[in-house]
């Protein structure tokens, strides 16, 4: 595995059978090093944040597009296949609900543009060097150890971390924004799966089970997990950030038909156990508003 825990912590491999090599995918004779005698690589390095990239887009791409280039090099050179991970902000805000694979791509933002230069690259090789390649496009993912604590984190571990430490969640919108959440466990178990069966697809796949859910739903499952109303803060939108977002898992299905999802509710107690425990609070047990009342969040914002 390499990675320059940017993001990771060494603490979560703790008990894993796993060699870590500290280091970027852009370094190539470390990813030589790392992926030689491997059957298959599961690219999932990247610089990821849409407000991120639109600090610094140069920093985006080359993590994102050419350190995905790198890792495809090494690969067809190596005779070995690949799985690279691509991401549903590649189709912005254009065509209808749910997205299948062939609708539109209109990046909004240098990220959703850096991931869409990476999966090009990956059928680019594929199609000219006979690379095995699957390039996926993640939707969403959510769990257990996902970074949380700095600028660019994802939204659901953000919301989890304020409603344990009993801060005002920030709501950027009207909260009405939809995404096809997707829990990291059953995500984790396609990437395995690929890997060892070495599947490969001429076009980019959808991993997410086709959900659709907006953020005042998620605020209103979270509330109840920790038995009190939460308060929100509203923010403006923020550039680049999609307004809708759901997958057409047909693909998925038939490349995956053993591949289940958790719903959210489960999902989310889940990962706000996980998230409890690290911290050493208890669900329900923080400062906050009151009980929850029966209104759901999406009538009291």
């Amino acid at each position: 595995m390499i990675d320059d825990l940017s993001t990771g912590a060494v603490s979560n491999l703790a008990g894993l059978p796993v060699k870590l090599v500290i280091g970027s995918v852009t370094d190539r004779s470390l990813v030589e090093e790392a992926c030689t005698g491997a059957g298959s690589i599961v690219h999932l390095a990247a610089r990821p944040s849409v407000e991120r990239s639109l600090l610094d887009p140069m920093a985006t791409h080359t993590v994102n597009a050419t350190g995905t280039l790198t890792v495809l090099d090494v690969a067809q050179r190596a005779e070995t296949h690949v799985v690279v991970a691509s991401s549903s902000s590649v189709y912005g805000g254009a065509g209808p609900l749910p997205r299948a694979e062939d609708a539109p791509t209109l990046p909004r933002s240098p990220y959703a543009a850096s991931k869409l230069a990476a999966e090009g690259y990956a059928l680019a090789y594929q199609a000219g060097f006979g690379l095995p390649v699957l390039a996926v496009r993640l939707f969403n993912v959510f769990g257990p150890y996902q970074s949380v604590g700095h600028a660019y984190a994802a939204v659901v571990p953000t919301f989890i971390e304020a409603a344990l430490a009993g801060r005002p969640l920030t709501l950027h919108g009207d909260g009405r924004q939809t995404r096809d959440f997707t829990y990291v466990a059953g995500v984790a178990g396609m990437l395995c799966d690929a890997a060892v069966r070495r599947v490969s697809h001429p076009r980019p796949v959808n991993i997410a089970f086709g959900t659709r859910t907006d953020l005042l739903t998620v605020i209103g499952e979270l509330e109840r997990i920790v038995g009190r109303r939460l308060s929100v803060h509203h923010s403006a939108p923020r550039t680049g950030d999609v307004r809708d977002s759901q997958a057409d898992a047909t693909t998925m299905r038939r490349l995956f038909p053993d591949a289940t999802g958790l719903d959210l509710a489960a999902s989310l107690e889940a990962t706000v156990a996980w998230y409890a425990d690290r911290t050493g609070t208890t669900p329900g047990a923080g400062p906050g508003t009151g009980a929850v009342p029966g209104a759901p969040a999406a009538e009291r914002l």
